[in-house]
């Protein structure tokens, strides 16, 4: 059998048991993909000796060791699972000397609730999860079931010499359990019912009015979407669809709706079968929508329940995208033969109705235009990844696209794709747009039906080529309301988004467009950062959510006093979700935010820093990079990667300029004027002419200065 992508090491007690531990630690190197520091290793050897004394025993040689075993689309990793006599035992090691708290506990009780609600091949299994640590003050290592009846028991905390005696109990106390599917290493994801109807209760009695808002265009576009797939069920063929929206205008509402919708169907219990999942590649995203929902679930509770199991239960309806991903890349034969994809059935097991696809029919895959061309998709498959430990795939043949339409194909019955696409909102270096989806779609997947919102022909969609690239395709449709066309973020000024896109291309029509709203959405501009502070503090009341927000490409921001927030997806969770007293808010002001951590959420009030990077020069925008040490370089588009650079550096100004619902207000600085005792400039790289065309072109459209 074929584990690897799922695990470091699998093999049965009489193979762990003859092989030295050298070489069991051989592999253990030999198949992690990321950086080796030598605390892992260490580690490993301690885990290693530990259980080769463990196993001696035991004399049944038909259970399981595997290191390292990684939860399906989940991202976690198990430090051992053993698979003996009908029982997985998940063990969690903390070596050193470290002190060790309950906290640690419940991270391997954690392990197993997680195998027991999306492990196939656990979910009518006895799960035991073991703590072992060197000097944890409280041993437990009686059996006792939890007081939640689902097979998992209460964890079992004990020192390497104990155990033994640990596994041996729970033995004793469970002694005629079936034997496990010895397929139980690659066993598909597969989330419970009860996870399903957890997430339907977050979604329909959650109280995040920050995150997402309802009106009229998301409700035809959600019935529009549903009806799309009711009519591809019945006719049991494969769909996509693509719905268009202007910046806030309930994207992320849809498809969460439409999850939920599509996986009850107006009942009380899920429809056995048809789930949907919504997945997203932009990890703040992902982390502060789960934590929200997360922490509301949790507080409105009545029995006892931890936070970290209203994340789990969120969880199962809110995923990253690139783990949906990596589900099926570790079901292909690796390396990729003739430049096509197809399934290794020594790593997959094939489903009844699923096929070797994942297990929903549904998949809702938000700001879809940030999917990876193949070109990076493919770099980044080839060096395993850039964080941890990822599986690699030399020679990949397609695009993220294209791949995740193959995924969906597996099934053997139907299947319907969801893309949510902002038009202009590509912010980083590989991301395809829609045109890889389409293309895909033309060269690949010619039995799929397609429809798509009119406003996909735009300029700001595919560059507008999208009649181009669809006119040999028979199977397009066109739907009205598959456009969401309101911005339900700027509440108060519906044509926020119009004016913005004004402002960026030069469109005549932008002071006209910001005269409408000015009295109900104020811009407000300024050239001190300290004065732009104080007007979100006196915005501030109540609840209301302020912060400061800055592009990637910013440079000089140290000498307003602007901090960015560290990259993380932790840190994105505590600027938006911590309340004004806490230092990590971003109602503290302290820490500016950046277009990755903000794309897709909102804020009441904000401050966008506009920096050196884009400029007013003659009419147009000039783009510039900071040498990080003395200069700004500008891009001349003469190359295709300057070229896309420059896209990215404009979009990146659009998300920041649509992230508040209630107002703005936009510092340009005045740079610094001053000269040095021999004339020459004390800052060169902040002189007043990087920003003043901005600040008067701004100021020409109409927007007032505090």
């Amino acid at each position: 059998m074929n584990y690897k992508g799922r695990c470091l090491y699998c093999g049965s007690f009489r193979d762990f048991k003859s092989l030295p531990e050298e070489s069991i630690l051989g592999v253990l190197c030999d198949n992690y993909l990321g950086e080796l520091l030598a605390t892992t290793i260490e580690s490993w050897k301690e885990e290693v000796a530990v259980m080769k004394g463990v196993l001696a025993n035991f004399s049944d040689e038909n259970g399981q060791i595997i290191f390292e075993y990684e939860i399906p689309r989940l991202g976690k990793r198990i430090d051992v699972v053993l698979l003996l006599k009908g029982l997985v035992f998940c063990l969690e090691f903390k070596t050193g000397e470290t002190p060790q708290t309950y906290k640690d506990v419940d991270q391997v009780l954690d392990y197993a609730l997680d195998l027991k609600n999306f492990h196939l091949f656990s979910q009518d299994r006895i799960i035991v999860p073991i703590f072992i640590a060197p000097n944890f003050k409280s041993l437990i290592t009686h059996v006792q079931k939890s007081g939640y009846d689902d097979n998992v028991i209460n964890p079992l905390i004990t020192g390497k010499t104990g155990l033994v005696q640990a596994i041996a109990e729970a033995l004793t106390y469970f002694p005629n359990e079936s034997p496990v599917n010895p397929a139980w290493v690659i066993s598909p994801y597969s989330p419970t019912p009860t996870i399903v109807e957890a997430a339907r209760a977050l979604y329909v009695n959650h109280t995040v009015e920050n995150i997402t808002r309802h009106g009229a265009s998301t409700d035809e576009a959600i019935a529009c979407v549903l009806r799309i797939i009711h009519e591809t069920k019945a006719k049991q063929q494969k769909s996509i669809c693509f719905v268009t929206g202007v910046p806030g205008a309930g994207k992320t509402l849809v498809g969460l709706d439409v999850a939920i919708k599509q996986t009850y169907q107006g009942t009380d219990n899920p429809v056995e079968g048809e789930s949907a999942v919504y997945l997203s590649g932009n990890g703040p995203l992902v982390a502060v929508l789960t934590e929200a929902l997360a922490q509301d679930n949790y507080k409105n509770s009545r029995n006892g329940k931890k936070l970290s199991e209203s994340r789990r239960e969120v969880s199962k309806s809110i995923q990253m995208i690139h783990r949906y991903r990596d589900a099926m890349l570790a079901k292909i034969k690796n390396p990729v033969e003739n430049g096509v994809l197809e399934i290794d059935t020594e790593k997959a097991i094939a489903m009844e109705k699923s096929g070797f696809g994942e297990p929903e029919h549904v998949a809702i895959f938000d700001e879809a235009q940030r999917s990876w061309t193949h070109k990076r998709l493919a770099a980044y498959l080839k060096r395993g990844g850039t964080y941890g430990n990822k599986l690699k795939v030399p020679n990949f043949p397609v695009s993220e696209a294209a791949f995740l339409i193959w995924a969906l194909d597996q099934r053997k019955d139907w299947a319907t794709i969801v893309c949510l696409v902002g038009g202009g909102q590509e912010i980083n270096t590989g991301e395809a747009g829609i045109t890889e989806w389409i293309m895909a779609l033309n060269e690949h997947f010619q039995d799929w039906n397609v429809y798509i919102s009119p406003h996909l022909t735009d300029a700001e969609y595919a560059e507008g080529k999208v009649n181009e690239l669809l006119q040999q395709n028979r199977r397009v449709v066109f739907c009205d309301d598959l456009h969401l066309g309101v911005s339900l973020r700027s509440f108060k000024a519906e044509k926020l988004s119009s004016f913005i896109h004004a402002m960026l291309s030069f469109d005549a029509s932008a002071r006209a467009i910001y005269s409408e709203i000015k009295e109900r959405y104020p811009i407000l501009l300024t050239r001190d950062m300290e004065e732009a502070k104080q007007w979100l503090h006196q915005k501030a009341r109540g609840t209301i959510r302020t912060g400061v927000l800055v592009t990637k490409e910013s440079a000089r921001y140290k000498p307003l006093a602007v901090h960015i927030l560290q990259s993380g997806d932790e840190n994105a969770v505590h600027w938006f979700l911590e309340d004004k007293e806490d230092i990590r808010s971003s109602n503290y002001l302290e820490d500016a935010a950046t277009e990755i951590q903000v794309q897709g959420l909102e804020l009441d009030y904000t401050c966008v820093l506009w920096d050196a990077d884009m400029r007013f020069e003659k009419g147009e925008w000039g783009f510039y990079r900071f040498n990080g040490k003395t200069d700004w370089v500008k891009q001349t588009g003469k190359s295709e990667g300057q070229q896309e650079l420059m896209k990215y550096m404009l979009n990146a100004y659009r998300v920041l300029l649509t992230r508040a619902r209630s107002g703005m207000v936009i510092c340009v600085p005045t740079g610094n004027p001053n000269k040095t005792a021999s004339n020459e400039w004390e800052d060169k790289t902040r002189l007043p002419a990087f920003y003043d065309g901005t600040y008067q072109y701004l100021k020409s459209l109409g927007l007032e200065e505090i």
